[in-house]
C-alpha cells in the first residue's frame, strides 16, 4: 500500500500508524491491545524493517484525539478528550495540539477504569479481556451494549440494530439504550472530574447514535463534581477517517520538509 501511494505521489512518504494498545516504554513491545495477538510483539520495529524507513506508531485513540484537536471538532480548544466507542472503548488526550502520552503510555485510557457509581447488577460486572471486571469498555463498547441487551432480554442483537429498534419505539431496545446513556454519563463525569477538558469528542461506531449528544450532557451534570458542566460533547468532524488522519499528524510538517 505504501509503495502504491508513493508511486502515485511521485515521492517518498512518511508513515504513521494508529494501533490498538501502545508500545510499552519498559519493554518496547506492544501492550494493552484488545487485538491480543499484538501483545508482546515489536510491531514498530517489524514495520520499520519491512518498509525500510522510520515508522511512528501511536494508540488509535491518541491519533483520533490529535486529529480532532488539530482541525476537527476540538479545533481551537486547549484540552481535548477524544473518545472511541466501537469494538472497544479508548480515550486520548491532546493538550495544545499535542498528544499527552504519559510515562507509562496510558494517558486517557479511561476504558479500563471500573464503571463509576455502579448500580445493582453492574458489580462485579462483566469480565474484560484485560483480566479485570466491570471495566467501562465492557459496558460502552458496541459488543458491551449488545451483551447488556442479551443479559436483560435473552435476545442477541448487534448494537446498530439496537439503536434502530430504539428509534423505532421498541421498548426493550429503548431500555437498553437508556442504560447505556446513563453509563456513558457516569464514565465521562469521572473524566470531567479529573481532567476537566474544554471539549469531549466522540468517535467510533457508537458515536453515530445521535441522541447521545443531548442525553449524555443532560445526565452527566448530576455526577460531575460541579454546580454545572459547560463541557460540550461533539461528534468527530472527520468521522471514521479521524484516527488515520491523526496517524499522519504524528509527523509534523516541519520535520519532513
Amino acid at each position: 500500500m505504501v509503495e502504491d501511494l508513493e508511486s502515485t505521489l511521485g515521492g517518498q512518504a512518511t508513515v504513521g500508524v494508529g494501533m490498538p494498545g501502545a508500545i510499552s516504554p519498559a519493554t518496547g513491545l506492544v501492550k494493552n491491545a484488545n487485538s491480543v495477538w499484538l501483545i508482546g510483539q515489536p510491531l514498530d520495529r517489524d514495520l520499520s524493517s519491512r518498509l525500510g524507513r522510520p515508522v511512528r506508531l501511536a494508540n488509535d485513540a491518541n491519533c483520533f484525539a490529535l486529529s480532532e484537536a488539530t482541525d476537527g471538532a476540538g479545533r481551537g480548544a486547549r484540552v481535548v478528550f477524544g473518545v472511541i466507542v466501537g469494538t472497544g472503548t479508548g480515550g486520548g488526550i491532546a493538550v495544545d495540539g499535542r498528544v499527552l502520552v504519559g510515562p507509562n503510555a496510558v494517558a486517557g485510557e479511561w476504558g479500563h477504569n471500573p464503571l463509576p457509581w455502579p448500580r445493582e447488577g453492574e458489580w462485579p460486572g462483566p469480565a474484560c479481556y484485560c483480566g479485570k471486571t466491570a471495566c467501562i469498555e465492557t459496558f460502552l463498547s458496541g459488543p458491551g451494549l449488545a451483551l447488556d441487551h442479551e443479559r436483560a432480554t435473552g435476545e442477541k442483537v448487534l448494537a446498530p440494530e439496537l439503536a434502530r429498534r430504539a428509534a423505532a419505539g421498541d421498548r426493550a431496545a429503548e431500555a437498553t439504550v437508556v442504560r447505556y446513556e446513563d453509563r456513558m454519563a457516569r464514565a465521562l463525569a469521572g473524566v470531567i472530574n479529573i481532567l476537566d477538558p474544554d471539549v469531549i469528542v466522540l468517535g467510533g461506531g457508537m458515536s453515530n447514535m445521535g441522541r447521545l449528544y443531548e442525553s449524555v450532557p443532560r445526565l452527566w451534570t448530576k455526577y460531575a463534581f460541579s454546580d454545572r458542566v459547560d463541557t460540550p460533547l461533539r461528534a468527530a468532524l472527520h468521522g471514521d477517517s479521524s484516527g488515520v488522519r491523526g496517524a499522519a499528524w504524528l509527523w509534523p510538517e516541519a520535520e519532513f520538509q
